[in-house]
């Protein structure tokens, strides 16, 4: 096998001819299944508060500011993605989006917005808006769709059918802007082709990115009351590798692929423990990418 895939870093390379890094941003915002509109509980596996490294007191300035003084240390970039993470950053008065998103992306520092959103949360105004900023920079937008399974779908939670996905897709896309896409592996009940169904039905929905993320059970959530009861159990790194390194393969060579694993409050983390340890993880799976036959980049 010599099969390519388009990794965040080569993509980030490619588009802005260097190291660029995302600056976790907090609005203070909640989410339609939290507020009552939809749900009060949330989603199953989503712990309130969990957003661990989010800057969030203050202006949009100071956000930023904070944000670029948290990964000093990590980077040495001086241009930034603003990434609107927690919760769901389209789940506002369309003109208060506007002064913030506007503000942001007009920083000579920040080079595009990634906005984290629910596909239920985009009206036609916000999507207006969205495409009005991305013609002065990238924007791009992260859709938590976690599983194409409408019976997963139900049992986490997500308050919304597959329908709602595949239309905010088209009217993101529609207005060129680049579209994300979370997928959650290992979620109770869910097979292999479960999975691999998700990542195919984003693909052929017209996703540009795709994040796979592990099933993270933290205390304090209605997944971890679960998990106690013995209803599933967490992914091995081994069962995580093998699905992961499935879903690669069979990913369109231009979809790119933000993210291959991901982290959890440690204070929270309940299973699976393994996770815990980042870099060794991160490190793992990608010396086995390489015996594999799997490389980052895109075919000459």
């Amino acid at each position: 096998m010599n099969k390519h895939y388009y990794s965040l870093n080569d993509y980030l390379q490619n588009t802005f001819g260097e190291k660029v890094y995302k600056l976790s941003l907090d609005l203070g915002l909640t989410c339609p299944n939290r507020d009552g509109r939809l749900d009060t509980r949330g989603c199953i596996f989503c712990l309130a508060g969990s957003s661990h490294f989010s800057a969030c007191e203050g202006d949009i300035f100071e956000k930023i500011d904070r944000a670029k003084q948290l990964v000093a240390k990590k980077t040495k970039a001086e241009r930034f993605i603003a990434y609107f993470q927690s919760f769901t950053n389209t789940y506002a008065p369309t003109e208060y989006l506007k002064k913030v998103f506007t503000e942001a992306i007009l920083r000579e520092d920040i080079v595009a917005l990634s906005v984290a959103t629910r596909p239920d949360c985009l009206p036609d105004e916000v999507v207006a808006l969205l495409a009005e900023l991305n013609r002065i920079k990238p924007v791009w937008v992260e859709l938590g769709l976690q599983t194409a399974n409408e019976k997963t779908a139900e049992y986490i939670r997500r308050c919304y059918k597959n329908s709602v996905y595949t239309d905010a897709v088209m009217r993101l896309k529609s207005e060129g802007i680049q579209v994300i896409t979370h997928i959650i592996l290992g979620l109770p009940g869910e097979t292999r082709s479960d999975m691999l169904a998700s990542v195919d039905f984003a693909a052929k929905a017209g996703t540009d990115g795709i994040k796979l993320q592990l099933l993270h059970i933290l205390r304090g959530t209605d997944l971890y009351e679960d998990y106690l009861k013995g209803s599933f159990s967490a992914l091995t790194i081994n069962e995580y590798m093998d699905i992961l390194f499935e879903c690669i393969e069979r990913l369109p060579e231009n979809i790119v692929v933000h993210r291959i694993t991901g982290d959890a409050p440690k204070a929270h983390l309940a299973a699976p423990t393994w996770s815990a340890d980042k870099k060794t993880v991160l490190n793992t799976i990608n010396r086995e990418l390489a015996l594999r036959g799997i490389k980052q980049g895109r075919k000459a």
